[in-house]
């Protein structure tokens, strides 16, 4: 996948901000080599009459053509397109804005930005589309699977300052998840890990090592052999809390990577059994405007699970 770094004069098509890839040292002759190669899911074809439509551009902003020189350590920016982009039956909710951010309720399903086969569905170009707000950016992401609150940018010059409250964990996150109840766990409880890749590069597991992840975890409600609980990262690395609720012997329902990879990336979705894990409130003092900012997520989980 490109990387998420948007070109500054290059407009949005459809709502879609031009995808960005570094171009690596490597034995590639022309552009035409290296993207068929690197993104070998698009057929070579296709990738001719993206060039040939002037859908890919060089760092300066100019359409280049199949048949351009490679030149490494430089970067290319292209337009992403699904043909086939499956439905997504559901619709996000915008909770807040100002002339500064948009906070908006996400459902299960849906990406925060566009990602593998949902590019015009997911919730950034939608809220382009809908609020007509082409520099908008998410200043933190959480996984496709999870629901709750986002927040965006819609200033690029005021992008850094949102984003450094996350990096410098100065926002209060809660989240909410249903698992299984262990009666004999004692809760509350801190979890603090390290966490790395894994080789399945899209899963995160625990190592060895000095933890660089935490997450204070404490119980809410009982139901049955289920349980609603309050998770609050005290730090933000991929999949902490899924992670750190399987190592407590407690994956959470629904969760389709963890403890095992139950589908593959081109299997039909299961709408019915999303993952029980919902940001549920968020809280930080406004960096630009001074003001402190309370948010809360009008979703709710389902404690009680069916067979």
């Amino acid at each position: 996948m490109g990387r998420a770094r948007q070109h500054p004069t290059l407009p949005t098509r459809d709502g879609v901000s031009a995808s960005c890839v570094a171009l690596p040292q490597g034995p590639w002759t022309c552009l035409l080599d290296f993207m068929a190669e690197r993104f070998s899911r698009v057929q070579r074809e296709t990738w001719i009459e993206r060039f040939a439509q002037g859908l890919v551009f060089n760092a300066q902003g100019h359409a280049v053509t199949a048949h351009t020189p490679y030149q490494a350590h430089t970067r290319l920016y292209y337009y992403r397109d699904v043909p086939h982009e499956p439905a997504l039956p559901f619709k996000a909710n915008v909770l807040f804005q100002d002339a500064h951010l948009v906070v908006v309720d996400k459902p299960h399903f849906m990406p925060v930005t566009p990602a593998g086969r949902y590019v015009a569905q997911s919730l950034l170009v939608q809220l382009k589309q809908t609020l007509g707000l082409s520099t908008l950016t998410p200043v933190h992401r959480i996984d496709r699977e999870t629901a709750g609150l986002v927040v965006f940018c819609i200033q690029p010059q005021e992008r850094n300052a949102y984003q450094a409250m996350f990096r410098e964990r100065q926002v209060r996150k809660v989240y909410e998840a249903v698992a299984g109840f262990d009666p004999h766990m004692a809760l509350p409880r801190t979890r603090a890990s390290r966490l790395a890749s894994d080789v399945q590069f899209f899963r995160s597991r625990e190592v060895q090592g000095e933890p660089n992840s935490e997450t204070f975890i404490s119980l809410l409600r009982v139901e049955g052999q289920h349980a609603l609980y309050r998770l609050e990262p005290r730090t933000g690395q991929r999949h902490q809390l899924r992670v750190h609720m399987h190592a407590l012997g407690l994956p959470l329902e629904g969760d389709q990577f963890y403890p095992t990879v139950q589908r593959g990336p081109d299997d039909t979705e299961d709408f019915s059994k999303p993952l029980q894990l919902l940001a549920k409130s968020m809280a930080f003092t406004d960096p630009i405007t001074g003001e402190a900012r309370e948010f809360h997520s009008a979703q709710h989980l389902r404690l009680t699970i069916s067979p």
